[in-house]
C-alpha cells in the first residue's frame, strides 16, 4: 500500500548497501518508522532480534508509511549472532563508550566504508539497541567498529528510527553521490542590456515624475546605487517584462470610474468579448458610439495588451508609430499605426465562434483599405515578449506579409 510520501509515478531506488540489525526492539510502531527510514533512503534489507511484541506486527505497519517492501522481506532471528554471523563488516551504534579497543566513527565515515565494503559482494550490518538502554556490552563486542553521532552530550539518546535514519542518509549519499531528487526548473533566457536599459530608462522617468531622486547633487549616486539593485539579480527577459508591469502599474494606479478603468485583467478580456459578441457599432454613421467604446476599451486594458502597449511606446523601435484601441472607420483595433497602415490584434485561445467571425470581418475590412494585420495570441505577448516584437519589426519592414 502506498503512503503519503511516496510516489508511484518514480521508479525506486534501492541501493547496495549494509543490512539493518534492531536488537529486540520492543514497540511495533518504532519498527515501522524504522523501515519507513530504510525505504527514504533505498535500504532494503532489515533484520530483527526477537521483537517485544512478536511478528508480524500490525503497528509496525501502520507507521511503516507505505515501506511494506521492507517488512515484507523482515528477517526473523533468536539471537544477535545469528543474525550478524554472515557480516564481513559490522557496526554498533551506540551513545554511550563502552571502554572497548575498537574504532568509534562518525556515520559518514561509516556509510562510506559499508557501501565500498557491500561493493565487493560482501555482507556489511549496522545494529542497533533496544529503545531503553541500546546495545549490551557483549554485543557491542561483536562490532568491528562504533558508530556514535555527533549530538549534544548532555542530551545524547536518539529515538531508534532516527538513527536508522542518520545511517542511512549518510548511505544513500554516498551510493548516489549526493545526486538530488529535482533541480530548479530552467528559467528563461538572461536579460539583455538593452531590456535592462530600457526599463531602467522607463524606472527613471517614472522616479522624476514624483521628485525620487532628490537632492540633486545625490542624484548620480541614487541611480548607481538602484541600477546595482537590479544588475546583481542576474535578471532574465521575463523578470524585465515583470518589472516594466510593475514600474507601469505602479505610475499608472488604480484609476476610478472618472478618469479611468475600474476592470481588472480577467474583467477587461470579458468586456472585449461582450462588446464583440453584440458589435462595435450599429452602423458607420454612429461615430460617437464608436469613440466612446474606444475610450472604454483604453481605460480598461487587458493584461497583454498593458504588456504590448507599454513596449510599443518605450522601445525604440516602435516609440511614437502606434496607438491603442483607436477608431479605424467604425472598427476599433487592438493597437494601430496611421503611419505603417499597420494594425496589431490580439487573439485569446478561447475566443468563441462570433468573437472569431466579427475578428474576421474586420481584418478584411482593414486589409481592403491597405492595412496589413498583425494577429498574434495573447499568449505569446505575455510568453516571449520579445519574439513577438521581433516580428512585429519584420512586418513593417515589409518582409512579411500581413496575418488576419
Amino acid at each position: 500500500m502506498s503512503g503519503s510520501g511516496t510516489d508511484q509515478s518514480k521508479a525506486m531506488i534501492e541501493i547496495a548497501g549494509p543490512v539493518v540489525v534492531l536488537v529486540e526492539p520492543q514497540l511495533g510502531e518504532n519498527i515501522g518508522m524504522a523501515a519507513r527510514a530504510m525505504g527514504n533512503f533505498g535500504l532494503t534489507r532489515l533484520r530483527l532480534v526477537k521483537p517485544r511484541d512478536g511478528w508480524p506486527n500490525v503497528q509496525a505497519r501502520r507507521a511503516a508509511s507505505g515501506a511494506d517492501h521492507i517488512l515484507d522481506k523482515v528477517e526473523l532471528f533468536d539471537t544477535v549472532e545469528e543474525a550478524v554471523a554472515d557480516c564481513t563488516l559490522l557496526f554498533a551504534t551506540t551513545a554511550r563508550a563502552h571502554d572497548q579497543a575498537k574504532p568509534v566513527v562518525a556515520p559518514e565515515a561509516a556509510a562510506r566504508e559499508a557501501i565500498a565494503h557491500v561493493a565487493t559482494g560482501a555482507t556489511a550490518g549496522i545494529m542497533f539497541g533496544r529503545e531503553r538502554y541500546g546495545l549490551l556490552n557483549e554485543e557491542v563486542a561483536l562490532a568491528n567498529r562504533i558508530i556514535t553521532f555527533p549530538v549534544n552530550p548532555g542530551f545524547a539518546s536518539l529515538n531508534l528510527a532516527q538513527a536508522v535514519l542518520l545511517c542511512g542518509y549518510e548511505c544513500f549519499k554516498h551510493a548516489t553521490a549526493s545526486a538530488l531528487p529535482y533541480a530548479m526548473p530552467e528559467r528563461s533566457e538572461p536579460a539583455s542590456q538593452h531590456q535592462m536599459q530600457a526599463f531602467f530608462d522607463n524606472l527613471v522617468r517614472e522616479l522624476d515624475k514624483v521628485e525620487f531622486l532628490r537632492p540633486v547633487e545625490k542624484r548620480e549616486t541614487m541611480l548607481v546605487n538602484l541600477r546595482n539593485i537590479f544588475s546583481r539579480m542576474d535578471p532574465t527577459k521575463q523578470d524585465m517584462h515583470t518589472l516594466h508591469g510593475v514600474v507601469m502599474a505602479i505610475a499608472e494606479g488604480r484609476k476610478g470610474p472618472a478618469k479611468g478603468g475600474v476592470l481588472d485583467g480577467e474583467q477587461a478580456t470579458r468586456l472585449r468579448a461582450l462588446l464583440a459578441e453584440h458589435g462595435q457599432g450599429a452602423s458607420p454613421h454612429e461615430s460617437g458610439t464608436v469613440r466612446g467604446l474606444a475610450r472604454l476599451l483604453r481605460r480598461n486594458p487587458t493584461d497583454a495588451e498593458r504588456l504590448l502597449w507599454e513596449a510599443l511606446r518605450t522601445d525604440r523601435r516602435f516609440a511614437g508609430q502606434f496607438k491603442r484601441q483607436t477608431p479605424v472607420g467604425r472598427h476599433i483595433p487592438d493597437f494601430v499605426s496611421f503611419p505603417q497602415r499597420t494594425a496589431i490584434e490580439l487573439v485569446n485561445a478561447d475566443e468563441t465562434e462570433m468573437i472569431v467571425t466579427d475578428r474576421a470581418a474586420r481584418t478584411a475590412w482593414l486589409q481592403e483599405r491597405g492595412y496589413t494585420v498583425v494577429a498574434m495570441s495573447t499568449s505569446e505577448v505575455t510568453g516571449d515578449l520579445d519574439a513577438v516584437l521581433a516580428r512585429l519589426e519584420t512586418a513593417l519592414a515589409g518582409s512579411m506579409p500581413g496575418e488576419a
